[in-house]
């Protein structure tokens, strides 16, 4: 409701929803100086603004009064879904909570005014609303933001995507200061805002159910606020529903980060290449996390090439995850070979500080700064935020040989065999 947004000339400039006749009385002289019509100020609170602005279009500042809510929070979001994007919200009451402040501000609402209210405090809360909703969106002009949307695939169940997924949105919005979405598109069993010490909410699923509704509002009530900069898209469906969606509210809510955010992390379930391939439309950046094992080295490649085919403009980054010296089923010479590409990142395992972050509910990379895996994974976050938008277009793997031809199982296998049998001792 807070976001800055161009001036509509069909929409009022201001309207408030007042419960009392004294706080009224303060606030008319204010609005006549404002230059706005003092008929907009209404009797009447929150359930009247809802009401109003369900068959009215919504003005450009709104002040609602909270003073006869039950529960303000849920209120809000009724307002919200009656309010249209860009409408600067300031709520007054009697409650002088910080927490209250603090929720209220996190749902959307620009400030929050505390009973009995004065001419000078009003003059200034207008002033300032004014100011943010005059302000210029942060895409309008010619140097329109730079968003770089990466997705992690884990190419096998257990390679540490989550993790990686997660440790990458943190490092982005707090080392970086970087504005971060993290979209967790396991609906089901997804671990983003676990990993996160957060509960998903109904976001997620209510953007599934309902892909009109999606929007700026939209993104800014549902997503979870994990830090300053980064907010993240989750969801606990029921395992006994089913996910029906022809993949449009994620398209959609892809375009929504891309106007909103800097970075965006897309934790990739790999059957989403089959059902949706037209979520990589955008994407700028794809990071395969692998093992050192024939399984993985085998859906690495089909990725490799999926991707060569339905999303040349993304730059694949192979990333082997979870690497212990001497204990993988293939050397690393043999997988990059069959891959026809050299491995990207090795992230050393780390049994301790994977079980250290579960514990403090943090991301790898928080609760482990000063770790080996932690330092690599910032190394790759730097190998991504330095891909343009131009640079991914450009940064389409070569032409290469058939990539399925190329890995030769049967030799492989046949190499694995020979080694176990010098283990074996003669009779």
């Amino acid at each position: 409701m807070n976001a800055p947004w161009k001036p509509n000339g069909n929409r009022d400039p201001f309207a408030a929803f007042i419960c009392d006749e004294a706080a009224l009385d303060v606030l008319r002289p204010v609005v006549i100086e404002m230059g706005w019509a003092p008929e907009k100020c209404a009797k009447g609170g929150l359930r009247n603004a809802v009401q109003s602005l369900s068959v009215a279009a919504s003005p450009n500042i709104l002040m609602v009064d909270l003073s006869e809510s039950g529960d303000p929070l849920s209120d809000i979001n009724a307002l919200a879904e009656v309010c249209e994007p860009g409408t600067v919200v300031i709520a007054i009451g009697q409650v002088n909570d910080v927490r209250l402040y603090r929720d209220l501000l996190g749902s959307g609402i620009h400030d929050y005014l505390l009973k009995p209210l004065s001419a000078g405090q009003l003059r200034d809360a207008l002033t300032q609303a004014q100011a943010v909703f005059m302000a210029p969106r942060s895409n309008d002009g010619a140097t329109a933001r730079r968003h770089i949307t990466t997705a992690v695939i884990g190419t096998r169940g257990g390679t540490g995507a989550s993790t990686l997924a997660t440790s990458l949105a943190w490092a982005f919005s707090n080392d970086n200061k970087m504005p971060t979405a993290l979209l967790d598109l396991d609906v089901h069993f997804g671990t983003g805002a676990l990993s996160l010490d957060l509960e998903p909410g109904r976001g997620l699923t209510d953007a599934i159910d309902n892909p009109s509704r999606i929007d700026g509002l939209f993104i800014e009530r549902a997503m979870i606020r994990a830090n300053e900069n980064l907010a993240i898209l989750s969801a606990e469906a029921p395992i006994n529903s089913p996910l029906m969606t022809d993949g449009s509210a994620f398209v959609q809510l892809e375009e929504e980060f891309r106007q909103a955010f800097e970075m965006t992390v897309i934790d990739l379930p790999r059957n989403m290449l089959v059902n949706f391939p037209h979520l990589f439309a955008d994407v700028n950046v794809v990071v395969l996390t692998a093992e050192m094992t024939l399984a993985s080295a085998r859906d690495t490649i089909r990725i490799l090439s999926w991707l060569k085919a339905n999303a040349a403009h993304a730059q694949p980054l192979v990333v082997v995850n979870k690497a212990q010296a001497g204990t993988g089923e293939i050397s690393k010479a043999d997988f990059e070979a069959s891959i026809e590409r050299p491995i990207d990142f090795i992230i050393p395992y780390d049994f301790k500080a994977a079980a250290n972050a579960a514990k403090l509910g943090q991301t790898f990379v928080e609760a482990n700064r000063s770790a080996k895996a932690s330092s690599v994974m910032r190394q790759l976050g730097e190998r991504i935020m330095g891909v343009s938008e131009e640079e991914a277009d450009a940064a389409a793997p070569a032409a290469k040989k058939s990539l399925l031809g190329s890995f030769d199982l049967k030799s492989l296998l046949a190499k694995k065999d020979k080694k176990a049998a010098t283990k074996v001792p003669a009779e």
